[in-house]
C-alpha cells in the first residue's frame, strides 16, 4: 500500500504565524469588501425605490 505523503519541510514558528497573518488578511479583506458591497447595493436600492 502507498504511504501518505509526508511533508518534507517543516514549518517554523515564524513561518506559521506568517501564514496565519496572511489567512487572517486575507479573511479580513473579503469581509470587509463583501460588507461594503452589501451596504452599497442596499444603499443604491433605496435610493432607487424612493
Amino acid at each position: 500500500m502507498a504511504n501518505p505523503a509526508s511533508p518534507t519541510h517543516s514549518l517554523t514558528e515564524s513561518e506559521f504565524l506568517a501564514d496565519r497573518e496572511r489567512f487572517w488578511t486575507g479573511f479580513t479583506h473579503f469581509t470587509v469588501a463583501a460588507a461594503s458591497g452589501v451596504a452599497l447595493l442596499l444603499i443604491l436600492m433605496a435610493i432607487f425605490l424612493l
